[in-house]
């Protein structure tokens, strides 16, 4: 058992003993009918001070893995002379462990998770070195930082052990940086992957790349999966994208998030897009573009329930069960009059908790907490905070509701963005 964090740095001799550097990389060759990439040579740092500048000297000397005559080992010695070695050419099959994977996101396609490579597990079969598995757990990381013995010492005094982090390499699929995406994932192993983390994939990919991969996606998860970035780089990524498949998208996206896209792409395009929405998405989507962005009115959104006073705890558990898919949250329940204002609210222990022949109008609260429609965001925000809110109501003038702003969308006043994405979505 060898691995790749093992090897790095280690010095390299050649056949008579000189040295000619330190290890600073291996490359393997990833064939089709490959299952595990094949070690193929060794990236060697050469030496600088007198050595820079002489005929033939290079800052990196790549040697074909058959000019090594022991890989695990102290000091890895060559089987020829520096000046008889032919340096070896890598192709596109080749993959840097260090440089491309170390580190890198990977999907774990057994787990159905993205997760970091911390180090990288060689065998050798029939005289040749594997990568056999990937390490994505803390022991690896400790023996990059070559705390591994030291802490595995500790643990067994404490008669405990270091959890495994160990997946095979027939379970990966690699996103590579510089090269051509390659996705051996079924689309539905992918739609498995939360949006979160299909997001973080996105984000490390190039135009291209990631482009490729979103072509990979269905619909909803194309959509669920722009939700999770911002919309900067929401409109960078459907840049490219055809107007009726952009379209399609806005359409499966919350209504406010629809409104944040639409907002950083040309008002040209925008105009269009919405022209090949359905009509009552685009309405939504038009309301929420006509107020300014940093009110109640332009970080709210359409999605929500609301139902009359009148109807009893079991007809308003009809209405949930038929309307709730389209909510961005169902933890309260607004009640409206025949005009829409709003008269009361509930949650659903409320709802759970009374009788079924109960009228919604006795059991619901009727002093609610609500926001009007150009209140500011830090407004909206300090609201939700002050009275522990989910989401928050956003009326007119006269306590008509328009819609609802939750606590993730006020929070980004308080919160950096990208960090408030990775806050669990308790509310939905």
């Amino acid at each position: 058992m060898a691995y790749v964090s093992d090897l790095m740095g280690k010095p390299v001799t050649d056949v008579d003993g000189e040295h000619v550097g330190h290890l600073e990389d291996l490359i393997a060759s990833i064939h089709g009918e490959l299952s595990h990439p094949v070690i193929v040579a060794i990236v060697v740092k050469r030496p600088g001070g007198l050595l820079r500048g002489q005929p033939g000297w290079t800052p990196t000397l790549i040697v074909p893995i058959s000019d090594v005559a022991v890989l695990v080992a102290p000091a890895i010695p060559l089987t020829k002379c520096l000046n008889d070695l032919i340096p070896y050419e890598p192709n596109p099959h080749d993959l840097y462990l260090a440089r491309d994977v170390l580190d890198k996101q990977i999907i774990d396609t057994n787990g159905v998770r993205v997760v970091r490579v911390n180090d990288l597990e060689l065998t050798r079969v029939n005289g040749q070195f594997y990568v056999a598995n990937v390490d994505i757990g803390g022991v690896g990381l400790l023996r990059r930082l070559g705390l591994a013995k030291t802490v595995q010492k500790v643990a067994s005094r404490f008669k405990r052990d270091l959890p495994p982090g160990i997946i095979s390499w027939d379970d990966v699929e690699l996103l590579p940086g510089d090269q051509p995406l390659r996705l051996k994932v079924p689309g539905e192993k992918l739609a498995e992957l939360h949006p979160a983390d299909l997001a973080e994939i996105i984000s490390d990919l190039n135009r291209i790349e990631s482009g490729k991969f979103l072509e990979s996606l269905d619909m909803k998860t194309l959509a669920d999966t722009l939700e999770e970035v911002e919309p900067d780089f929401q409109a960078s990524l459907v840049e490219a994208m055809p107007d009726e498949k952009v379209a399609d998208v806005l359409e499966e996206m919350a209504p406010d998030e629809a409104a944040d896209l639409l907002a950083e792409l040309p008002q040209d395009r925008s105009r269009e897009l919405l022209k090949l929405m359905e009509r009552d998405e685009a309405e939504d989507v038009r309301k929420l573009l006509t107020y300014p962005e940093d009110t109640a009115g332009g970080i709210m959104t359409t999605e929500f329930i609301a139902i009359r006073p009148d109807l009893t705890a079991e007809q308003a558990i009809s209405t949930l069960r038929e309307t709730a898919h389209e909510a961005e949250t169902i933890f309260y329940v607004y009640v409206t009059d025949s005009a829409n204002h709003l008269v009361g609210v509930f949650s659903l222990k409320d709802l759970v908790l009374a009788r079924p022949d109960t009228p919604v109008s006795q059991f619901m609260h009727q002093r609610v907490v609500s926001v009007n429609l150009l209140a500011s965001q830090d407004e909206v925000a300090q609201a939700i905070a002050k009275y522990n809110l989910l989401a928050i109501p956003v009326v007119d003038d006269q306590g008509r509701l328009h819609g609802i702003v939750t606590a993730d969308d006020a929070l980004d006043k308080i919160i950096p963005t990208a960090w408030k994405k990775r806050l669990p979505h308790l509310y939905r």
